[in-house]
């Protein structure tokens, strides 16, 4: 899977982690930034991560920041985009197999790297549900995303 990942100030001493846990996973990464500890607005950051995914680009989506909640909230601004923040196992899993999440955000002063590397593990093992019900809530998110 080509996953994107991105990071504010804040999120960047996760992320070297974070991308050496999704290489080993034999994942491919393309990084968007932060390359450094020097202060950026983490809307532009998930901008680009948006960017990638809706594009095909990149099939999912890893924001660290924080909190994740800043992340979360800028890129679900962008349309075709459901960002979730996940600071546990079940909902890094259940939000990709009940909602159709392509974003997952975490907060580095939340995790620390054991417990980022099972979530992403958690995240990336993850596949939407065939389940009628699921599909039919994910369309009506597609729905109201086209309605503005």
């Amino acid at each position: 899977m080509r996953l994107v990942i991105g990071s504010d100030h804040a999120g960047w001493s996760l992320k070297q982690h974070v991308i050496d846990h999704i290489r080993s996973l034999g994942h491919e990464v393309i990084d968007v930034g932060s390359h450094d500890d020097k202060p950026v607005d983490f809307p532009d950051i998930a901008r680009e991560v948006a960017r990638k995914v809706t594009s095909g680009e990149a099939e999912r989506g890893i924001m660290v920041c924080g909190t994740g909640v800043g992340a979360s909230i800028a890129a679900n601004k962008m349309k075709g985009i459901r960002a979730a923040v996940c600071h546990d196992i079940h909902s890094a899993h259940q939000s990709v197999e009940h909602d159709d999440v392509n974003v997952m955000c975490i907060g580095a002063k939340i995790v620390g790297p054991w417990l980022a590397s099972d979530l992403i593990s958690s995240y990336l093992s993850a596949e939407f549900s065939t389940d009628e019900d699921f599909r039919r809530r994910v369309e009506k998110l597609h729905q109201m995303d086209a309605e503005g």
